[in-house]
């Protein structure tokens, strides 16, 4: 799954500009040139490419509701709602009636914006080198729309739509770059869907934020090879199997049996003890045997208890269902749980089959 980033927080380095100080001194005019950084900004919310896009598709296509008259209008409904005066379903109709039209319409006709923007052309191939939104994100392109052989690299974090000159897209396309050989392996450096990384024995390796890919050495490449190492070494074994530890999207976490354990702040993270380790992979292990409702092996399918008391239905791996906290679960048989997957399984349209017409050959 993709999540898009409408704003973020950032700073704005702004740029430098020259400028001309007038100093009247002995009755005579000084002329000095004088410099200072302007549109600088730290901690500042920015929007994003695909913020910036978005507010302009609502601008285009809903300005009657992004207008200030509308949430004044809207203030003054709800104030007359309170007050009694007002009826609160006729409001919602009144508004609704004119806003689904305007939606219906702009999914039927209006243009799908991409951010589009056409740099110039490549000077290898002659073609046409634009950037654009694309599915992971803001992206540079060689070739038109219906070129087959268009080829496509991804921004760079600290890059966006507006802003990228020809030169900077065309370095894009310098990557991956290969760096040389590190323990009779190769060290790539690319760019991907979750920015800069450096790919070493099948591993890939973030390249910290802000820094340029362009500009990793070989070097510095092997001490993020090194740091990765170190960060991805056991800390224990627990029952025959490496314990590691790691800091993600969730927090501090230890990684057991391809597990992730979540470290709560009851726990010293930096040191942790093997009695720690060892509390935290029971607790977890017990945890996920009370969410167990039923277990059906042979099918490989269970049911569970799941978060905001509602429930899942686990098929396989990957195939997850949720139900609502409504269900009685508690008497379900495998038969049922199949019927509801088989009613969630999306079918895969059939292959037309091509006939063979058969040649008779004239004598």
């Amino acid at each position: 799954m993709v999540i898009w980033k409408h704003i973020e927080k950032s700073a704005i380095e702004g740029v430098e500009r020259n400028y001309t100080q007038l100093v009247l001194k002995n009755n005579a005019v000084e002329n000095h040139t004088l410099s200072e950084i302007t549109g600088a900004d730290k901690g500042k919310l920015i929007p994003t490419d695909i913020g910036m896009i978005v507010n302009d598709f609502l601008v285009a296509n809903f300005s009657n509701i992004l207008d200030f008259g509308f949430t004044a209008k809207v203030e003054a409904d709800f104030d007359a709602i309170a007050e009694g005066n007002k009826e609160w379903i006729s409001m919602i109709k009144e508004f609704y009636k004119e806003f689904h039209l305007t939606v219906e319409d702009v999914k039927e006709n209006a243009e799908r914006e991409s951010g589009e923007r056409i740099l110039g052309i490549d000077p290898k191939s002659g073609k046409q080198i634009l950037v654009r939104l694309g599915r992971f994100g803001a992206m540079a392109q060689i070739g038109d729309r219906d070129d087959e052989e268009k080829i496509f690299a991804s921004l760079n974090p600290n890059q966006n739509l507006s802003t990228i000159t020809l030169e900077e897209a065309l370095d894009l396309f310098l990557l991956p770059k290969n760096l040389g050989d590190y323990e009779s392996k190769e060290v790539i450096v690319a760019n991907g869907r979750f920015g800069p990384y450096v790919k070493f024995d099948d591993k890939y390796i973030s390249i910290p934020k802000g820094e340029d890919p362009l500009s990793v050495t070989l070097d510095m490449a092997i001490e993020l090879i090194e740091a990765k190492r170190k960060a991805d070494a056991p800390i224990a074994e627990y029952e025959g199997l490496p314990v590691q530890k790691g800091v993600g999207r969730f927090g501090p976490f230890i990684k057991w049996n391809n597990t992730f354990i979540n470290v709560n702040k009851k726990y010293d993270y930096d040191n942790l003890t093997q009695a720690n380790i060892e509390e935290l992979i029971e607790t977890k292990k017990q945890k996920d045997i009370d969410k167990i409702i039923h277990s059906w092996e042979d099918a490989t399918i269970r049911l569970e208890k799941a978060r905001w008391g509602r429930f899942n239905i686990i098929h396989g791996k990957n195939k997850k269902i949720e139900l609502p906290k409504t269900t009685k679960v508690e008497k379900m048989t495998l038969e049922q749980v199949k019927d509801i997957i088989a009613k969630n399984t999306k079918k895969k349209p059939a292959k037309k089959k091509t006939v063979k017409k058969k040649v008779v050959k004239k004598k």
